[in-house]
């Protein structure tokens, strides 16, 4: 199994649930809360899933790097995300009114489509990681045939 396919699989795994939660907070937020709770839920569901994805898109770049850009690129991005989220939240609590965009609405949307989000990546990497084949060391495939010789 190549690479991609199986960063494929991981966004997959992870975005199936995450849309599933989103469509549903989506509709609960319009029928419980009107407008606001659709525009909140939709807010949610929009960056919650960018959030999740910038993730993974990071990972697809730095397959090829050394461990410490690896390592550079993830803190950037997390660093980055978190300023980015801090300062959506900033404008849309000082650009919006409660009437607007639904703050509890959007917080119990972004929360559930974060849980499902992780769940299905998880799901998915140990589904993965049952179908990757094991490292082989030379000293391992000696030992075994070694064994195998001197147990006849």
């Amino acid at each position: 199994m190549s690479q991609q396919s199986s960063e494929t699989n991981l966004w997959r795994g992870a975005l199936i649930p995450a849309i599933s939660v989103a469509l549903i907070s989506i509709i609960a937020g319009a029928f419980i809360r009107g407008t606001s709770g659709l525009w909140g839920s939709l807010l949610a569901s929009a960056t919650v899933i960018l959030y999740f994805s910038v993730h993974l898109i990071i990972s697809k770049i730095s397959v090829n790097l050394d461990p410490m850009a690896t390592m550079a690129l993830a803190m950037f991005s997390y660093f980055a995300k978190v300023i980015l989220m801090g300062a959506l939240l900033l404008v849309v609590t000082k650009t919006t009114s409660p009437e607007t965009v639904d703050r509890p609405t959007f917080a119990i949307a972004a929360l559930s489509i974060t849980a499902a989000w992780l769940a299905g990546e998880i799901r998915a990497f140990v589904k993965l990681r049952f179908q990757l084949p094991l490292p082989q060391t030379k000293g391992s495939n000696e030992s075994s045939t070694t064994d195998f010789k001197s147990g006849e």
